[in-house]
């Protein structure tokens, strides 16, 4: 799927999105055309957000306002907490535990470059898989044909400034537009 421009200080390149599920988690592959790794943090749960990156956010459970946000950095340090989201005000907290099934796994790849913070590229991409057990106590059970989350997807860009990237458009030059959760999108498992 498509990931198109929101807000654009710079070129506006190509990022697509892909997504699977099994028994176990959902799958993302991301592919970003770039041109340079504004990419300098070298730590998990780091502000990854303030650099390039990809960011996926996960609403199972309507009936509450708590949602994953997962972040990777082309550099592959990663970002995972759980938002309470309660009317605008939203805190991230970091997983307990954060060790065997219940972790992520990842990897990111470069073309046409470096994997190292500044190196000019063609581009990047970020493969990573959230498993179920991570999402509990949102989700007790994996999805089944015809279940439905709300999520949204995102990338962000320094290379020329600011820029975004936002598979469910929300409101632009707002602080903490990532998080209006009433604007995702509805994945609907097949």
């Amino acid at each position: 799927m498509p990931i198109t421009v929101q807000e654009s200080s710079g070129t506006a390149l190509a990022t697509r999105a892909k997504l699977l599920y099994s028994d176990t988690g959902v799958y993302f592959l991301f592919f970003c055309e770039d041109q340079k790794l504004t990419a300098t943090l070298t730590e998990d749960f780091a502000s990854l957000f303030k650099e390039d990156v990809v960011e996926v956010f996960l609403w199972p459970d309507q009936s509450v306002p708590i949602y994953l946000e997962y972040e990777i950095s082309p550099l592959n340090y990663e970002l995972a907490i759980l938002v309470p989201n309660l009317n605008g005000k939203f805190q991230g907290w970091r997983p307990w535990h954060y060790q065997g099934a219940q972790r992520t796994r990842h990897e990111t790849s470069v073309q046409g470059g470096e994997k190292k913070s500044l190196s000019a590229i063609k581009s990047w991409m970020a493969e990573f898989f959230i498993p179920y057990r991570l999402l509990q106590p949102l989700v007790q059970t994996p999805p089944k044909p015809g279940s439905q989350w709300r999520a949204n997807l995102y990338r962000i860009d320094y290379d020329q400034g600011y820029t975004t990237w936002t598979w469910q458009k929300t409101t632009p030059r707002t602080a903490g537009n990532f998080h209006e959760f009433k604007k995702y999108g509805t994945l609907i498992f097949e």
